[in-house]
């Protein structure tokens, strides 16, 4: 007997914002991205601290017209809506009252067992957003990873990845692109 293979249903972002709406995920750690709903990798100590560190070295740098979002969505296309651990983003709170944030200036996940999702995968769905510094707090080797120079690549899941790709140990220390003059140490970053 002859099966039909399994259709996946892609969900767009609007649908997808109607259902969060609606209630339909509450509590759930749920993700879109690239049309598939991802449940995120579960949160134990060592992530919840690297993300409040990291947090915490971010808005110590940050000067006025600068916003910090922890594991809020971002609005990158039609068919996603991560929800990265931090990213950085222009302007005041108030103003992505209506709508999500679309253009990160910097994008952090923070990431154990979903580090080689977060490398491929992630990477490459930011990358063809045009986020042009993307961050993993690497916390199988205790590192920070920084990807940059997105460009197009037709063997990446998205069709695009990065370039440049940086690996920092304290006591180093790295320097977001949109912000020249704020160096950060990589020791704040990692617990």
């Amino acid at each position: 007997m002859r099966q039909t293979p399994l259709t996946l249903r892609r969900w767009k972002r609007v649908e997808y914002e109607r259902l969060v709406d609606l209630g339909v995920f509450e509590g759930d750690p749920i993700e879109l991205i690239g049309g598939q709903l991802i449940v995120a990798e579960p949160k134990g100590s060592p992530h919840a601290t690297a993300v409040g560190m990291a947090t915490d070295a971010l808005r110590a740098v940050l000067p006025p017209g600068w916003i910090v979002r922890v594991q809020d969505p971002l609005a990158l296309d039609d068919e996603s809506a991560p929800e990265p651990d931090i990213a950085l983003v222009r302007g005041s709170r108030a103003d992505y009252r209506h709508a999500h944030p679309a253009h990160p200036a910097l994008a952090i996940e923070v990431a154990q067992s979903s580090l080689g999702f977060d490398r491929q995968h992630k990477g490459s769905l930011y990358a063809r957003a045009g986020v042009q510094d993307y961050w993993i707090v690497n916390l199988v080797d205790g590192v920070l990873e920084v990807y940059r120079d997105a460009a197009p690549d037709a063997s990446a899941p998205y069709g695009w990845r990065y370039r440049s790709i940086e690996t920092f140990s304290p006591p180093a220390v790295v320097t977001p692109l949109a912000l020249p003059s704020a160096p950060i140490a990589v020791g704040a970053l990692l617990p």
